[in-house]
This record gives C-alpha cells, sequence and structure tokens, in this order.
C-alpha cells in the first residue's frame, strides 16, 4: 500500500473547470468533439511553433483560445459576449480575498 497521495490531475482549479466545462458543451450538443480535436491540435501546433509546451498554463490557454474560436465560429458565442463574460470574471477574481473561491455575481 502507498503513502503517499497521488499527483492532482490539474496543476490549476481553472484547468479542471475549462476542461469539464468543455467536455459539458460537447455532451450538450454544442460541438462535435473530432471538430474539437481537430482544432485544438492546430492551436497546439501553432503555440509549439514558438515554444514548448508545459501541459500547464500554456497548454489550457491553448485550450481556452481553441474552446473560444469554436464557439465564436459557431455562433454560440460573440466577441461582446465574450469580451463581458472575461470582464466580469476578471472583475469576480480581483475582488475576492486570496484562497477563497471566486464566484461571479448575479
Amino acid at each position: 500500500m502507498s503513502t503517499f497521495a497521488p499527483e492532482p490531475v490539474f496543476e490549476e482549479p481553472w484547468h479542471a473547470q475549462l476542461f469539464a466545462l468543455t467536455v459539458h458543451l460537447n455532451e450538450t450538443g454544442r460541438f462535435d468533439w473530432p471538430d474539437w480535436a481537430a482544432r485544438f491540435s492546430e492551436t497546439l501546433k501553432r503555440h509549439g511553433l514558438e515554444r514548448e509546451l508545459n501541459g500547464g498554463d500554456d497548454y489550457f490557454n491553448a485550450w481556452l483560445e481553441t474552446l473560444e474560436a469554436l464557439l465564436a465560429d459557431s455562433g454560440e458565442a460573440g466577441d461582446g459576449e465574450r469580451v463581458r463574460m472575461r470582464q466580469a470574471w476578471e472583475q469576480a477574481y480581483l475582488s475576492t480575498p486570496h484562497g477563497q473561491p471566486v464566484h461571479l455575481s448575479d
């Protein structure tokens, strides 16, 4: 029996949240997974040419970029909506005390 704790699957909570959101959007029919995978692969290739990806923030920033582009291309989330949501999350993050969960206000 092992006496050490397993390493977390995700480096940061937002990585897990982004992954879960992407899976949820796929499961609810917002996009086709093979299309997602092809787009993500292209984003990784494009980012990988500039620098080596570490599987952490670089990887999930590429993931987020791909998801935002896919939602924009499909008409699911326009530029204005994405900008407003990003600003709302930034404001929530900046106004949340360190170590506390970040929540969007209603």
